[in-house]
């Protein structure tokens, strides 16, 4: 199994069932020393904002998602839901588990 860390729209119940095809179960856990900023991507029907992470190295600075454990095949999914302005990194989480989580493509 993979671990995914979420704090933005792969948290939303419905988009996990697009994607995935089931509601995913999670525990709540923290990134530490990052904050979300915002990204603007261009999409069909204009420009959409969506949340992204930005490495700060200041431990006051945290971000509050869910961890998840999911299939390689789910990795794959999600990798091509988040698309081409989103990167796939691995990082530690507050409770020391090592997962993957998505970051600005640069």
């Amino acid at each position: 199994m993979e671990k995914l860390f979420a704090y933005g729209t792969l948290k939303d119940k419905d988009i996990q069932e697009t994607i995935f095809g089931r509601i995913l179960t999670g525990i709540p856990d923290k990134l530490i020393g990052y904050a979300i900023q915002e990204i603007h991507i261009e999409e069909e029907f204009g420009i959409a904002q969506y949340p992204i992470i930005t490495a700060t190295q200041n431990p006051k600075d945290s971000i509050s998602g869910i961890l998840y454990e999911i299939s390689l095949k789910e990795l794959q999914l999600a990798d091509t839901y988040e698309g081409i302005h989103y990167k796939r990194i691995q990082v530690e989480l507050h409770s020391n588990e090592i997962v993957w989580v998505y970051s600005a493509k640069i």
